[in-house]
């Protein structure tokens, strides 16, 4: 059991980029075997690497480890809109329903969130505001601490090193810390976090993005905070700090928000810039339509010259930023 809840009833593979997504990206004919993908190992970029089904792409291990439930409903209540609103993009009419604006919009928020590199945000987040509160307990009100631990314990704590070991004992007891532990933090706070994410994206515009030659790859960290003012782009900034959050949903199509509706086009530099960061923030994977050989290159070669170091794969200067704007 995991904090009264049966851990059979949670997934551990669970989708942190929608299959229906993922399959924007796939062969038209299966074989047999259902829709798949050409993954390239960003970590190990000279890996050949098989076709994969969808289902075997994109998902984490054990991403929300309790009570899972509310948290897939909320995200299968973006998902199962998604078909229809791709049509309305291929169609050139993404703009045309209300409703389908709005599912491209939260769209782009869900894979924001629902991210290996939120995860990681929050874990250091967390861990680094634990770290700190023994010593400010010790701090800020010693006596109480001393009366607790008399009154826990029938010891009179008299040096610092002492009344901190105490304090520690109660952060590591407390409600809060179990609740990291269990992972029953992680669920509401990454609920929350959707809807604040979701709001502040509303002040933005959605644009609908075509190359002008070649094609977009996607990575298992596809919904990304970006700036155009540098190159390589940077990502994973925070959401006020940023010129835009980018999404690609099949080879021939971006989403991005920006400061106007629109369906345009744009150049093959950009392009390959929208590559290049999902490539670089990718916790493991990009994948890729199996017939973009060139595309193949591109990322591979993107991976060896920006990721040399697979133990410690590239990533923004995060949290503490990001952490303050929401």
């Amino acid at each position: 059991m995991i904090g009264g809840v049966k851990a059979a009833r949670i997934p551990r593979q669970q989708h942190v980029v929608s299959q229906v997504l993922l399959k924007q990206f796939t062969l038209d004919e299966h074989d047999g075997r259902g829709p798949q993908v050409r993954p390239v190992d960003v970590h190990f970029p000279k890996r050949s690497n098989k076709l994969k089904s969808t289902r075997a792409c994109g998902w984490a291990d054990n991403f929300i480890a309790y009570d899972s439930a509310s948290a897939e409903d909320l995200w299968s209540s973006v998902e199962r809109r998604a078909p229809a609103a791709f049509h309305a993009v291929y169609a050139g009419t993404p703009f045309a329903d209300p409703l389908h604006m709005e599912t491209l919009r939260d769209l782009i928020v869900l894979h924001y969130v629902r991210s290996h590199r939120y995860r990681d945000v929050y874990t250091t987040a967390f861990r680094a505001v634990r770290g700190k509160v023994s010593g400010e307990l010790v701090e800020r009100f010693p006596e109480p601490l001393r009366r607790e631990a008399l009154r826990q314990t029938g010891l009179h704590l008299t040096n610092t090193a002492a009344l901190t070991a105490f304090a520690e004992r109660l952060v590591e007891q407390s409600e809060v810390t179990q609740d990291f532990g269990s992972g029953a933090l992680f669920r509401t706070n990454i609920e929350s976090m959707f809807h604040k994410v979701r709001a502040e994206s509303s002040k933005w515009h959605l644009q609908v993005l075509r190359p002008q030659s070649g094609q977009f790859l996607i990575g298992d960290n596809p919904a990304l905070t970006v700036r155009t003012d540098t190159t390589p782009w940077p990502c994973n900034m925070a959401i006020g700090d940023a010129h835009s959050i980018v999404l690609p949903i099949s080879p021939r199509h971006l989403l991005a928000l920006g400061r106007q509706n629109i369906v345009g086009t744009i150049p093959r530099a950009s392009v390959d810039q929208v590559n290049t960061v999902q490539v670089l923030a990718a916790d493991r994977y990009v994948y890729l339509h199996p017939r973009s050989t060139r595309l193949e290159a591109f990322a591979r070669d993107t991976a060896k010259r920006w990721r040399p170091d697979p133990v410690s794969p590239y990533r923004a200067s995060p949290t503490a930023t990001e952490s303050k704007r929401f």
